[in-house]
């Protein structure tokens, strides 16, 4: 691809890309300002509705325009590294908050959860502007060992568990919150999650978080399979204890205990919300702790 571009046309697509991923940080920004309209709106009617207002929709709309940009951001990296845009953090944190978005706005589709989009849309703007700050990195070839297809079958699964794993994550948070709404006995604390008046209640978005998770859950599994096929192709074994490695597999005995115990051991409520709120911090810390802090085989930060 490099030798069909020359100098200037991929520092444009660079420009471009880092452009089209400001404007959609600030429509996200948008967004999340009328999803938090929509939950006031709904908490203060009478009747305290589930419908969706006019906000909530409006923020739907700048949350696909968002995603527009956000995906076109991605393409642009892609295209001017003349590869898939997977190969640092900053290119996986591209990728992987697209995919959360996406299935927010796919999984819309059959039910309704827009009462979510102002945790994902704060969640994916604090992400990305974290990326963009401490992660960016310019466009560089791939290392050796990722130069295989296996990069696209064990990454693109890996994406689409994060974002599943970040709308489970979501729903978990929102199940802690009216179960202290329900239970709180402060009043300010009342009045303030007097907002959750128009959302599902504690054990819908539990069950909700729970559907997800499953379909989370058995895509990082195909992405532990995955990683040690590939890691036998580049190093002649399928597995070495590599701190990566080794984290990704804590976070699949982290769902796999989540959705056992509540499938067979009745754990409902709250200390199922805890553990698959801690199921995806450990998500984050493989990401923005092992990847910068810890040295490995895996070291593709690109910092």
């Amino acid at each position: 691809m490099h030798l069909l571009l020359n100098s200037d046309t991929l520092v444009a697509l660079e420009t471009y890309s880092l452009q089209s991923l400001a404007a959609a940080m600030v429509i996200y920004a948008l967004a999340f300002v009328f999803y938090v309209f929509d939950m006031v709106s709904r908490a203060d009617s009478r009747t305290a509705t589930t419908a969706v207002t006019r906000y909530g929709k409006i923020g739907y709309s700048l949350t696909v325009i968002a995603a527009l940009l956000h995906l076109a951001a991605t393409i642009l990296r892609g295209v001017g590294a003349g590869r898939v845009p997977w190969a640092n953090m900053y290119e996986f944190a591209l990728s992987a908050t697209l995919a959360a978005v996406l299935v927010f706005l796919g999984t819309q589709f059959f039910i309704e959860l827009r009462y979510l989009g102002s945790l994902v849309t704060g969640l994916v703007e604090l992400f990305l502007g974290v990326t963009r700050v401490n992660y960016y990195v310019e466009v560089a070839p791939l290392e050796v060992a990722l130069n295989s297809y296996w990069l696209v079958i064990h990454i693109i699964v890996a994406i689409l568990a994060v974002g599943f794993l970040t709308l489970s994550f979501g729903f978990s948070t929102l199940q802690l919150l009216q179960n202290w709404r329900a239970t709180t006995k402060n009043p300010r604390a009342a009045r303030a999650l007097k907002l959750l008046r128009g959302i599902p209640n504690a054990d819908q978005l539990e069950s909700f978080s729970y559907r997800v998770a499953i379909i989370g859950f058995v895509f990082w599994t195909f992405t532990l399979i995955a990683g040690a096929i590939w890691a036998e192709q580049a190093w002649s074994r399928y597995w070495g204890w590599d701190v990566k490695e080794v984290w990704t597999f804590v976070i699949w005995v982290l769902y796999a205990g989540f959705i056992h115990a509540r499938a067979t051991r009745g754990w409902r409520g709250t200390r199922s919300a805890w553990l698959s709120v801690a199921s995806y911090c450990a998500v984050i810390f493989n990401f923005a702790i092992v990847n910068v802090y810890f040295k490995g085989l895996h070291a593709y930060s690109g910092l």
